[in-house]
């Protein structure tokens, strides 16, 4: 497992459908080593801190393997790294199992796995096509957050390594069903509930499902 791109970028202005949007989502690789810090890396920021950023969602890692299911989706379009708005482009990790809790050495920091990333309206932006929200979401290929455990430099090309896992092993992917796909699966949601690094929102969210049940 290695870190292949990190990217990086500022908020800036872009209109889209006649409206004026601010957002940090056109990240760009950098190749030199970059702080890692408690709320983002050096050299980003996000546009919007309501929904982006904060503890639990420091960075976001995008799978690379990825790439290859979207170019084919997408074959008129350029996908460099970061087209997602990723920080970290990665190789190795993948939501089915990575789980909620997980913690990994990237360079000098350490990160903990938090959520998934759910769709918006800035990555339609984006992609200048409103369908790929709903696509991204059928996909099961959203990636995911991290928060920062350890600050420390890291750069693209380091290896990426497994420090622990939580014990309720919960996948990325369990949450992105448990929301979209299967809300009736009750061991699931008590499980996910149990998860401390899963922010509390979601597991409100669970919580109310299992009432339902």
């Amino acid at each position: 497992m290695k870190l292949l791109s990190l990217n990086v970028s500022q908020p800036h202005t872009v209109t889209y459908r006649g409206k004026q949007i601010r957002t940090g989502i056109f990240k760009e690789p950098v190749s030199s080593r970059v702080m890692l810090r408690q709320l983002n890396l050096d050299g980003d920021g996000q546009a919007d801190l309501r929904v982006h950023g904060g503890e639990s969602k420091a960075v976001y890692a995008y799978p690379s393997e990825h790439y290859e299911f979207w170019r084919g989706e997408f074959p008129e379009m350029k996908l460099p790294w970061g087209m997602f708005g990723e920080n970290f482009t990665t190789v190795g990790l993948f939501e089915r199992e990575v789980c909620i809790g997980d913690r990994f050495r990237i360079g000098e920091a350490e990160v903990m796995v938090t959520e998934p990333r759910l769709p918006c309206s800035k990555l339609a932006m984006k992609f200048q096509r409103d369908d790929i929200i709903e696509r991204f979401l059928q996909s099961r290929r959203t990636g995911f957050y991290c928060a920062v455990v350890k600050e420390g430099f890291v750069k693209a090309g380091d290896k990426i390594e497994r420090l622990s896992r939580d014990e309720n092993k919960v996948s990325v992917d369990d949450i992105v069903r448990l929301h979209s796909f299967e809300r009736d699966d009750a061991e699931t949601l008590r499980r996910a509930i149990k998860v401390e690094a899963l922010p509390k929102y979601w597991r409100n969210r669970f919580e109310r499902q299992l009432l339902k049940m």
